[in-house]
């Protein structure tokens, strides 16, 4: 018999290879393994030799000879080095330690805009032992308080550009304990005279990687922010999660205008940069005239997405160069966009308009106990928030599993007989949970700091067996049988209306189609002598005038999309995207709700309400006519 030759053989067996590739989906077992093998190697690693704190990373870096001279932080046209970097975290923490007083341990705020100052003094507060508890620099009055007390923090260090929102209210409701250093350049003057020293490494001790590394608040949408502490285990978790998942190397710049109190910018961007010895590259705040513009500056080649970002972009009009008149959305070195919330409405819309090859969802909370993700390159898994393959996906489900929900409570269903929980079918919705150590929680989920009743609450027992830990995530989720993972809604966002559930994240991705929608930002609203809660959205059109065709054009978008119970009721129209968003981007609903459809609440939105096949104004008579019952929808 005749041999066959080499090539041909190869060449056979490349399209096996990639079909095996795809029906089981080993790249992405192999990426899985080898993000929690190389943690679990590098923590292990830390924990022997007592380098636990991040801050040794930093060190490393700047006294790596290859890696020392090459830029760490570029921020607004100027750049800083490791070595720079390094050599002002130990200026900056000799004097938080000899001028302030700061110890190992103590808690100290950070109340600060981006900028490559915020990353000094954070790892300034690394290198002398201290736990930064990062706030929003957003906040005022009582909600600012609030962080401040609950961070237990002495000593809060606040930029110059958010100093008013220190008020003397603030102040003596905090006086006593809290000293406030406003880092004006006279003190940064001051803090550089300060001889850099490196202190003992008993100052920076860690005996688990459990131990709190910094506390990033919970956005406050439905309440007052609370304290979720981040471990160290975590941040390395998230470094290596961006960092493989996006092949990065020392020559990437990732891109962030994202806030870097939140831990998307400060964990999975800036730390993840660190890690590989790559460069971090931040943006002051987002925005659709400057992020393209920071973006070619800086040559990144991996963006940082939050929430509705690439919605906003891409409805953004394009910029055009003011001499040649060139489009300029493909001009840049992107590769890939990373983040968390990129909607399947906008993914291809997203990835064709600026020519992103690479699309990596992230699924993850601060206080979360487990995550996952998706890389993305063709429409496969396009919206998917993770992905697993065969041996990913069976060690996946040992960890964490999908549960059904009671309707009635949103909590957890239990079975009258057993009082067991009941993981849901593939395909189907469920909460997302995740297994915890029964004996000792905090191993895995170290919760609320100084705050039992909220860390208690995020945490079921007897799940599926007497004496087990669980995890509630309060996202109900969706596991298909190709490993594709999907965010159905956010327990408290999904509403009944006629006795069926109805997902508001269905109905904004449906809606997000029309050619005539910018932004759809779904709730559901009580009515006057009606059960459950109606349909309605405020929606954002790429046109002032609304007509009676662009409105009837939604209404029958909508009904041939979307079952009749879920099609929503009335749509309250706001002029401009983003305008129900927190400072990651991300929409809000809570304030929507509670002003609900009343025209004397909306402000001077216009609310349109569904009659006759189409949507028509709704107004104060309507309203009335509701509340007497003379109206039944």
């Amino acid at each position: 018999m005749a041999s066959i030759p080499v090539p041909v053989v190869a060449a056979g067996a490349i399209p096996g290879a990639a079909y095996v590739n795809a029906r089981f989906s080993l790249a992405h077992d192999s990426l899985f393994f080898r993000i929690f093998g190389s943690t679990l190697i590098r923590l292990f690693r830390a924990r022997r030799g007592d380098r636990i704190n991040v801050f040794y990373v930093l060190e490393e870096r700047a006294l790596d000879k290859q890696v020392r001279g090459r830029p760490f932080i570029l921020f607004e046209g100027r750049s800083f080095t490791y070595a720079e970097t390094y050599e002002r975290a130990l200026r900056y923490g000799a004097w938080l330690r000899e001028r302030h007083g700061v110890r190992e341990g103590d808690v100290v705020a950070l109340d600060y805009q981006n900028s490559e100052m915020f990353v000094f003094l954070w790892f300034a507060l690394w290198a002398v032992g201290a736990k930064p508890a990062f706030i929003n620099h957003n906040l005022q009055g009582a909600a600012l308080t609030h962080c401040l007390r609950a961070s237990t923090a002495r000593l809060a260090i606040v930029d110059p550009r958010v100093a008013e929102s220190v008020t003397d209210e603030v102040r003596q409701e905090l006086s006593g304990p809290m000293e406030f250093v406003v880092f004006t350049p006279e003190v940064d003057a001051e803090a550089q005279k300060q001889e850099p020293v490196r202190y003992p490494d008993a100052v920076r001790t860690e005996d688990e990687p459990t131990n709190m590394a910094i506390l990033i608040y919970t956005s406050g949408t439905t309440g007052l922010p609370k304290p979720a502490i981040m471990s160290w285990a975590k941040i390395y978790m998230a470094a290596n999660v961006s960092a493989k998942g996006v092949a990065a190397t020392q020559s990437d710049v990732f891109y962030t205008c994202m806030p870097l109190y939140h831990s998307a910018a400060s964990c999975l961007a800036v730390c993840s940069a660190l890690f590989v010895g790559a460069t971090a590259a931040i943006g002051r705040k987002f925005s659709t005239k400057t992020f393209w513009k920071e973006v070619r500056e800086t040559k990144a080649t991996i963006i940082q997405y939050v929430g509705e970002t690439c919605r906003y972009l891409t409805v953004a009009p394009p910029e055009m160069d003011p001499v040649t008149g060139e489009n300029l959305d493909k001009k840049h070195c992107v590769r890939a966009a990373m983040g968390n919330g990129l909607r399947p409405d906008v993914w291809d819309r997203f990835k064709e308009r600026f020519g992103i090859d690479t699309i990596y969802e992230i699924y993850a909370a601060t206080e979360g106990a487990a995550g996952f993700w998706n890389v993305s390159r063709n429409s496969f898994s396009k919206g998917a928030i993770g992905r697993f393959g065969v041996l990913s996906g069976a060690v996946s489900s040992i960890r964490s599993a999908l549960v059904l929900i009671d309707n009635e409570t949103e909590l957890p269903w239990r079975d009258p007989k057993t009082g067991f929980c009941r993981r849901v079918k593939t395909g189907e919705p469920g909460e997302f949970i995740v297994n915890l150590p029964a004996d000792d929680i905090k191993k895995r989920f170290q919760g609320y700091y100084g705050n039992e009743a909220a860390t208690n609450s995020k945490i079921m027992r007897d799940v599926f067996k007497k004496g087990d830990a669980w995890f509630r995530s309060g996202d109900v989720l969706q596991w298909d049988s190709d490993g594709r993972v999907y965010f159905n809604d956010r327990i408290g966002d999904t509403f009944r209306w006629k006795s069926e559930n109805v997902s508001t994240t269905e109905v904004a991705q449906v809606l997000g189609l029309h050619a005539a929608v910018q932004e759809a930002n779904v709730y559901g609203v009580q009515l006057p002598n009606h059960d459950g809660r109606a349909g309605c959205v405020a929606i954002v059109l790429d046109t002032p005038q609304v007509n009676a065709p662009v409105l009837a054009s939604l209404a029958a978008h909508a009904r041939e999309r979307l079952p009749r119970y879920a099609v929503p009721v009335f749509l309250r129209l706001v002029k401009e995207v983003g305008m129900q968003s927190t400072g990651t981007n991300k929409q809000q609903k809570h304030t929507l709700r509670q002003q609900g459809v009343d025209p004397s609440k909306v402000q001077d939105d216009a609310v349109f309400w569904l009659k006759d096949g189409t949507y028509v104004p709704f107004t104060q008579t309507d309203w009335k006519s509701l509340q007497e019952g003379m109206v039944k929808l």
